[in-house]
């Protein structure tokens, strides 16, 4: 399963939240911009999700493409934040809401990378099911 969100990539991740203090008692809370890059990406994959979770094993593969701007060229690595795995996460978990698959635990094997781009800009996805076992290649050890 392929799909492409036509989107600026939010810089803001699920790792960003905050810690508030109600009659004397911490509380751990959203702030906005992360809602709304989460509603951002809900509103993108929602009409791609499959009739039903996928289920097994799962390989993902994400490209972030991010507008290079005039700062940067095509195609080259973004080496500043966020963090490729804060990304993932934020991803992951809209699309275990979603209903992809029943648990992003399912997701045993990634590929991620995150670019500046010129065209396109957006978020690159692949979801590949895999076999329940692995196949081992010894002498790749």
């Amino acid at each position: 399963m392929k799909m492409f969100l036509m989107l600026d990539p939010p810089t803001t991740t699920a790792q960003m939240k905050k810690i508030g203090i109600v009659h004397g008692k911490p509380y751990v809370y959203t702030p906005e911009n992360v809602k709304k890059a989460k509603d951002e990406i809900i509103k993108h994959l929602a009409p791609l999700r499959p009739k039903s979770p996928l289920l097994g094993p799962l390989e993902l593969r994400v490209n972030w493409l991010f507008d290079k701007g005039k700062r940067h060229k095509h195609l080259e690595w973004r080496v500043t934040k966020p963090d490729t795995d804060n990304l993932e996460k934020l991803l992951k978990d809209c699309m275990t809401e979603l209903g992809f698959w029943e648990d992003d635990a399912q997701v045993v094997k990634e590929y991620v990378d995150k670019i500046w781009s010129s065209d396109p800009v957006g978020i690159a996805i692949e979801i590949i099911e895999l076999d329940k076992f692995k196949e081992v290649d010894f002498d790749e050890r």
